[in-house]
Order: C-alpha cells, then sequence, then structure tokens
C-alpha cells in the first residue's frame, strides 16, 4: 500500500464503525484527509479493533512520524548536567520515556484536531495507546488523582514509554496544595522511569494551558523538583512556547 492508499483504508474503516458516517465522502485533498483521519482516531472510543487495522496504522503512523522528523536526545546539548531544555513537538522526541499531561479519565482527549498535548500524543501513538490507558483504567475503577503516573508504551511515537500524569486544575489563586500536587508530578513520573529502568525523560510543562496553572510558577516547582529528584536520569524539559523556553532559560 501507498501512504495515501493506507489513509484511505483507516478513513473508510472508523467511519464504518460509526453508523451515522456510512454514507459519508471523503475528501479528495491530501490535508483534508489527514484532518479527517485525525478528528475519527481522537473521536473513537476505546474498543478492541483487527490486526489488519493495526497494521495499515502502526505502517502509515510509522511513516507519518518519520517524515515530520524526529530529534535524538543524542543531538542535543544540556542547559546543565543531566537537564537538557528543548523547544519543539515532545511527539517527535526520541528518548526513554515522555510525559502526557493526561486528564483524570486518562484515556485522552476526544475533542477532534484539538492542539493539547494529551490530543497530539493519542494520535501519534495510534489507537493501541487508548486501549492501554482504559485498560488500566478499569482495573483501576476510579478517575486518577492528581500528582501519580503512570506508564505505557509508546506504540509509535519515536520514544519507548509515555508516562501519564494528571496536574493539578486551578480555578483561582495557587494554593499550597496545588504546588505539592505539581511537584508531586514531576516525582512520581522520575520514581516510576526509575523503578522501570528508563535512563531519560522528557517533561512537557505540566498543568499550563488547559490546567491554568501560572507558566513562570509551574516551571520554577518543575526545575526544582527535579534537581532534588533526577538522581542519574537524563531530563529534557521540553516546551513549544517561545515564553516557555525563556521562562526555563533563565531558570537553568
Amino acid at each position: 500500500m501507498t501512504q495515501a492508499e493506507r489513509r484511505i483504508f483507516l478513513i473508510q474503516r472508523l467511519l464504518d464503525e460509526q453508523p451515522g458516517y456510512k454514507s459519508f465522502e471523503i475528501p479528495e485533498d491530501m490535508e483534508e484527509q489527514k484532518q479527517l483521519l485525525r478528528s475519527l482516531f481522537n473521536i473513537r472510543r476505546p474498543k478492541s479493533i483487527s490486526d489488519d487495522f493495526l497494521a495499515v496504522q502502526d505502517a502509515y503512523l510509522q511513516e507519518e512520524n518519520a517524515a515530520r522528523g524526529v530529534t535524538d536526545i543524542a543531538e542535543l546539548t544540556p542547559a546543565e548536567d543531566g537537564i537538557w531544555l528543548w523547544q519543539g513537538d515532545i511527539t517527535t522526541l526520541r528518548c526513554d520515556a515522555i510525559v502526557n499531561a493526561a486528564n483524570s479519565g486518562m484515556t485522552g482527549c476526544y475533542v477532534p484536531c484539538h492542539r493539547c498535548i494529551d490530543n497530539c500524543i493519542h494520535t501519534y501513538a495510534g489507537v493501541q495507546l487508548r486501549l492501554a490507558c482504559a485498560e488500566f483504567m478499569r482495573e483501576q475503577g476510579h478517575e486518577e488523582p492528581a500528582g501519580r503516573a503512570k506508564i505505557t508504551p509508546a506504540y509509535n511515537l519515536p520514544c519507548k514509554y509515555v508516562l501519564h500524569t494528571v496536574g493539578p486544575i486551578i480555578y483561582g489563586a495557587v494554593t499550597k496544595t496545588d504546588r505539592e500536587l505539581l511537584a508531586s508530578c514531576y516525582r512520581s513520573c522520575l520514581e516510576l522511569a526509575g523503578k522501570n529502568g528508563l535512563r531519560s525523560i522528557a517533561f512537557c510543562c505540566i498543568s499550563t494551558g488547559e490546567f491554568h496553572f501560572p507558566n513562570d510558577l509551574a516551571a520554577e516547582i518543575a526545575v526544582k523538583t527535579v534537581r532534588r529528584y533526577r538522581g542519574d536520569m537524563k531530563v529534557i524539559f521540553n516546551v513549544f512556547k517561545d515564553m516557555d523556553y525563556e521562562i526555563y532559560r533563565r531558570l537553568l
């Protein structure tokens, strides 16, 4: 199959799962097809799917991810001993684990083409990631509390694993508990990575953006916690916005 043929195959199979979409006409434009495919990935509930779908999806996503470009931690220059600062798309980073700023449901963002990191990671990892998250949530039997961490394979991402953590949501002034929970997110991820024999981990800006934790304070907590608990773990602070890059650059 060509990449275009894989895309059409995946779109059609996902449309066939939705009774209301069976008469949906697939657009001819490549970018519109890609947006439609991502939307269908995003809204799909965690349920089993055939091996032939997964084989085509994996081939498609691996080629797409390679085309987007991969950055290896070995290519980066540390900002200080054992700590790196890198601005870019965390889903294109090759290291042992990347951190996903998850919500309490832990199965990803269901808003089509949303720009949050949770949506991006689930999109480019493939449907297996949502299935894995749904399974440990089923076993757990309740929503994920803030400040903890769970680990899954990364499937089609260039990293090996994804660490999922739920940060505090800020509704007004930042409280002492909010600070402690955010620090716990970083500490829990480091501890879980260590228990699984990982040597490098990339953190996103947990709880900023959609969860409204002030960026400068969140960065201060992140740097302080990582410096204290990283041990010999290689840590990358991944930022996407220029504002966050400048904040971390000053702190490091």
